[in-house]
C-alpha cells in the first residue's frame, strides 16, 4: 500500500477540493470577498507548510508538502473563479477576431491569472530551493504544466468545454474557447502526459527507493494520471461534470447575457 494510500489521498483531495471551490464560487456574490480572504489566509498557512516540509524526508513530510503545494494552487483557482485574479480584458472575444488577434485578446483576459501563477510558483521554488523535499515544487509544477496544456487545448478546440463550471461573472471567458471534436495539439498532449505518468509510476514502484521517495513519486504519478483523465474528458462523450454535481448546487440559475465585445 506504499503506492495505494498516496494515490487514494490524491484522488480524494482532487475531487473534494474541486467541489468545494465550485460550491463556494456559486454562493451569492457578497460572500466572495470572505471566501477570498479565507483563501488568502490558507495561502499563508500553505506557504508555511511548504517551508516547514522542505527539509522533512519522512513519509509524513511528503504528505505535508503535497497538501501544502495543492493549497497554494487552490488560491489562484479561487481567485480566478471569483473574478479577482483574471485579466484586464473583462468582455467577450469579438466574433471577427482571428489568429494572433484572438490570441492577444485571450492572453489579456487571463493575464493577471498567469502572472499570479508565476509569482506563486517562484515562491514555492524559493522556499524549497536546495532542500531534499521537492514534493511541493513538483506538485505545483505538474499542476501548472497540465493546466497550461488544458488551456491551450480548449483555446484550439475540444468537444467538451465544461462552460457550466464558469460562474455568471466569468461567462465571457467561454467566448475564447472553441468547440470542435479535437485539435492538432491534443494527441501530442495526451502522448506527453501518458509518457510522464508512466515514468512517474515506474519510479514509484522502484524497489531501490526509500519510503519517502516512493510516496513522493506516487503523488506526482497520480496527479499526472488525473491530468490524463481530465484531458480525455475534454474529447470523450462522457458526463464528467456529474462528478461535481454536489459542488454545483449553490449556483444561481444562469440566463444573463454576455457582456458586449
Amino acid at each position: 500500500m506504499q503506492h495505494g494510500w498516496p494515490a487514494l489521498y490524491t484522488l480524494l483531495l482532487w475531487w473534494f477540493s474541486t467541489g468545494v471551490i465550485l460550491y463556494l464560487n456559486g454562493l451569492p456574490r457578497d460572500t466572495h470577498k470572505w471566501t477570498m480572504a479565507g483563501a488568502t489566509v490558507l495561502l499563508g498557512i500553505a506557504l508555511l507548510g511548504v517551508a516547514v516540509s522542505a527539509s522533512d524526508t519522512r513519509v509524513t513530510g511528503a504528505y505535508l508538502a503535497f497538501t501544502a503545494g495543492l493549497m497554494v494552487w487552490a488560491w489562484q483557482e479561487v481567485g480566478f473563479l471569483l473574478g479577482y485574479v483574471t485579466g484586464p480584458r473583462r468582455r467577450a472575444c469579438p466574433p471577427q477576431a482571428r489568429g494572433w488577434r484572438r490570441v492577444g485578446h485571450a492572453v489579456m483576459a487571463i493575464l493577471y491569472h498567469e502572472l499570479a501563477l508565476i509569482v506563486l510558483g517562484a515562491a514555492v521554488l524559493a522556499l524549497t530551493w536546495g532542500r531534499p523535499n521537492q514534493v511541493a515544487t513538483g506538485t505545483f509544477g505538474v499542476l501548472w504544466l497540465m493546466r497550461l496544456s488544458a488551456k491551450l487545448n480548449v483555446f484550439l478546440g475540444v468537444r467538451n468545454l465544461n462552460e457550466q463550471f464558469l460562474p455568471e461573472h466569468l461567462r465571457y471567458i467561454h467566448t475564447y474557447f472553441r468547440q470542435r471534436p479535437s485539435n492538432g495539439l491534443f494527441p501530442v498532449s495526451v502522448i506527453a502526459v501518458t509518457a510522464l505518468a508512466a515514468m512517474a509510476w515506474h519510479s514509484a514502484v522502484a524497489l531501490s527507493f526509500s519510503a519517502f521517495e516512493v510516496t513522493a513519486c506516487s503523488f506526482i504519478a497520480m496527479l499526472l494520471s488525473l491530468a490524463l483523465l481530465e484531458h480525455w474528458f475534454m474529447v470523450l462523450p462522457l458526463p464528467s461534470e456529474k462528478l461535481w454535481d454536489w459542488g454545483m448546487r449553490s449556483r444561481a440559475t444562469p440566463g444573463r447575457a454576455l457582456p458586449p465585445a
